[in-house]
C-alpha cells in the first residue's frame, strides 16, 4: 500500500523526527563506544537507517539504526578479524545475505513469534530502558547509553551500576533530569500536546534546550555543579564537509576466503534479521492504524541499509524497537519521520556538532524514561495477566529473561515458554471426554498429536463394558498416526467389551490391529 504524504502529516512527522533524533543521538554514539567501534560508525548507522532504509522500507512507523542487541557481537568480532576494517567488510556481506533472505520472501519467519513474547519483548526493553538511564540521571556516566546487556564488560551488571551512581552522583544532574521530565510530561498533556502553537515544538526539544541553559547557569553561579566531559554528548566535531569525509572508514576485504570472516558475517545477517522482524511485528502492533509492513521487502531494505552502512563505515543496522516507539508515542503519520531523523543526524552532526556537545546526558536520560515509561506502563502486566495464565507467563518470562540476560538470549527463552505453553493449550484441549446417561463422547478437536497418546488411552480405558461410545472427529483438522492406532486398536476391540462404538468424520481400519 503506497504512502501518502501531506502538508498535515508533515506537520506531525516533523516533530516525531526531532524527539526520534534526541533517542537515536545518544544511543548511535553509546553503542558504537560499547562496541569498541569509532564513535562515527554510530553515527553514520543513524544516518543510513534514517535515510536509505527509511525510504526503502514499507514500514509505515520503524525506525531503523544500529543496534545494541548486536554490541557483543561486534565487539567480539572486531577482536576475531583484528581490524574494524576487516570487521566492515563483514557487514558489506551480511547486508547481500540479508537481500538475498529478503527476496526469497525469508521473512514469513516474522509471523510466527507470539504475541506474549512480542509484548513481553517491548515491556522488557522499557523496563532496560528506565533502569540503564538511571546512572545517567544520577550523573553516573562511566558507561555508554547504549549498553544494554544486564552483564556489562566491566564484570558490573544493570543494578551494580545504579548502586554506583547513588554513590558517587554528580549534584548538578538531577535537577536536570527532574525538571526535564516535568517538562515532557507538561507538554505530553493532551491541551499542550493538541494545542496549535504549543504544540509545535515537542518537550523532548524543550527539555534539551533547558538542559543546555542550566548547565550553563551552573558555569556562571554553581561550578562545582558545572557538567563537563563524560556528561555531555561527545560529537565528532565536524566544521566542514571535507572533514566529514575524512571520518568514513572504508572496508577491507583480504580476509574473505577466511572460515572466521563468513561465519561472523552470517551471524550479522541472522541475528540484525531476528530483531528486525521482532521490531517490525512490534512497530506494527504499536501503530494507532494497525498497518502492516511485509517482512521481505524489510529484509531487502535493510540488506542494501547494511551493505551501504558497511561500505562506509557504519556499524550493523537493524529495525529498532526503542527509536520505533518513540516514533509511535511522538504521533508520526508516514515513514518520512524516520527519514527525516536520518537527515537531522546528519546535517545538524556536521553543522552543529559544538552544540549538540553541550547537551547533558541527564537531559537525554529523562527523554527515554518517558520512552521507558510507555513500554513499560503497569497497565500492561495488568491487561496481559487478565488474558489468562497461558498468555501472562509467556509474557513476565520473556520480560526477566530479556531483563537478566540480553535481547537475543531472552528472547530465545521466551519464545520456549510461549511453544510450551502453546502445546500446552493444545494437548489439553485437543481430546474432550464426556458421559451422559452412560453414553460416551470422545470429542477430538484441532490438531491432535502423539503427546495426547497417553491421556486418550488413559480415557478410553475407563469407559464401561457395555457402554454407547460417540467418536466425534468432525473438527479435528489433522489426527497423528499414534492416535489413529489408539483408536482402531479401541474400535476393533470395543466388541469383546459389548461397547457399542459410533463414528463421526472419523476413518478407521477395522483391520489395523497390533
Amino acid at each position: 500500500m503506497p504512502q501518502h504524504f501531506s502538508v498535515l502529516s508533515l506537520k506531525y512527522d516533523l516533530k516525531a523526527s526531532l524527539v526520534v533524533f534526541l533517542v537515536a543521538l545518544p544511543l548511535c554514539l553509546g553503542i558504537a563506544v560499547a562496541s569498541g567501534a569509532p564513535p562515527m560508525s554510530g553515527l553514520i548507522a543513524g544516518i543510513v537507517g534514517g535515510i536509505i532504509i527509511g525510504s526503502l522500507s514499507g514500514s509505515h512507523v520503524s525506525v531503523s539504526g544500529p543496534a545494541a542487541g548486536l554490541t557483543v557481537i561486534v565487539l567480539d568480532s572486531i577482536s576475531t578479524l583484528g581490524t574494524f576494517e576487516l570487521f566492515l567488510g563483514t557487514v558489506v556481506i551480511a547486508g547481500l545475505i540479508q537481500l538475498i533472505f529478503g527476496l526469497l520472501k525469508g521473512g514469513v519467519l516474522g509471523y510466527y513469534f507470539p504475541h506474549s513474547v512480542i509484548k513481553g519483548m517491548l515491556t522488557a526493553i522499557g523496563l532496560i530502558l528506565i533502569l540503564k538511564q538511571i546512572p545517567h540521571a544520577l550523573g553516573w556516566d562511566k558507561d555508554a547509553m547504549g549498553d544494554m546487556a544486564f552483564l556489562q564488560i566491566d564484570n558490573a551488571n544493570t543494578f551494580s551500576e545504579i548502586w554506583y551512581a547513588i554513590q558517587y552522583f554528580s549534584p548538578g544532574a538531577i535537577p536536570i533530569t527532574l525538571i526535564s521530565l516535568l517538562i515532557i510530561f507538561f507538554f505530553e498533556r493532551p491541551k499542550i500536546k493538541n494545542n496549535p502553537i504549543l504544540g509545535i515544538v515537542p518537550g523532548a526539544l524543550w527539555a534539551v534546550v533547558f538542559g543546555i541553559l542550566a548547565n550553563r547557569f551552573y558555569s556562571f553561579f554553581l561550578p562545582d555543579w558545572e557538567l563537563s566531559n563524560e556528561h555531555l554528548v561527545n560529537l565528532p566535531v565536524v566544521e566542514k564537509w571535507e572533514d566529514f569525509a575524512g571520518l568514513i572508514t572504508f572496508p577491507n576485504f583480504s580476509k574473505i576466503t577466511s572460515g572466521d570472516f563468513w561465519v561472523i558475517a552470517i551471524t550479522i545477517a541472522v541475528i540484525a534479521s531476528i530483531e528486525t522482524l521482532l521490531s517490525i511485528e512490534a512497530g506494527d502492533k504499536m501503530d494507532p492504524k494497525k498497518r502492516v509492513t511485509p517482512a521481505s521487502r524489510e529484509l531487502v531494505a535493510q540488506g542494501i541499509g547494511n551493505s551501504v552502512s558497511g561500505l562506509i563505515g557504519g556499524l550493523p543496522v537493524t529495525a529498532v524497537i526503542v527509536r520505533t516507539s518513540a516514533n509511535i508515542a511522538s504521533g508520526s503519520k508516514t515513514k518520512l519521520a524516520a527519514i527525516l531523523h536520518g537527515v537531522l543526524l546528519l546535517v545538524l552532526v556536521v553543522g552543529i556538532a559544538g552544540v549538540l556537545n553541550q547537551i547533558p546526558l541527564s537531559c537525554l536520560a529523562a527523554v527515554l524514561f518517558m520512552v521507558g515509561f510507555k513500554l513499560a506502563k503497569p497497565a500492561i502486566f495488568v491487561s496481559e495477566y487478565e488474558k489468562g495464565l497461558n498468555q501472562f507467563l509467556p509474557f513476565i518470562i520473556t520480560v526477566f529473561a530479556i531483563l537478566f540476560t540480553d535481547l537475543l538470549v531472552g528472547i530465545g527463552i521466551g519464545l520456549i515458554a510461549g511453544v510450551f505453553f502453546v502445546m500446552r493449550t493444545n494437548y489439553r484441549k485437543s481430546i474432550q471426554v464426556t458421559e451422559l446417561n452412560g453414553r460416551y463422547l470422545v470429542k477430538l478437536q484441532k490438531d491432535v498429536s502423539f503427546l495426547n497418546k497417553a491421556p486418550l488411552r488413559k480415557a478410553l480405558e475407563t469407559i464401561p463394558d457395555g457402554s454407547e461410545v460417540i467418536i466425534n472427529a468432525t473438527k479435528a483438522q489433522f489426527i497423528d498416526h499414534d492416535i489413529q492406532e489408539v483408536l482402531n486398536d479401541f474400535i476393533n476391540s470395543a466388541s469383546e467389551k459389548n461397547i457399542e462404538v459410533d463414528t463421526e468424520g472419523l476413518k478407521y481400519n477395522l483391520e489395523e490391529t497390533l
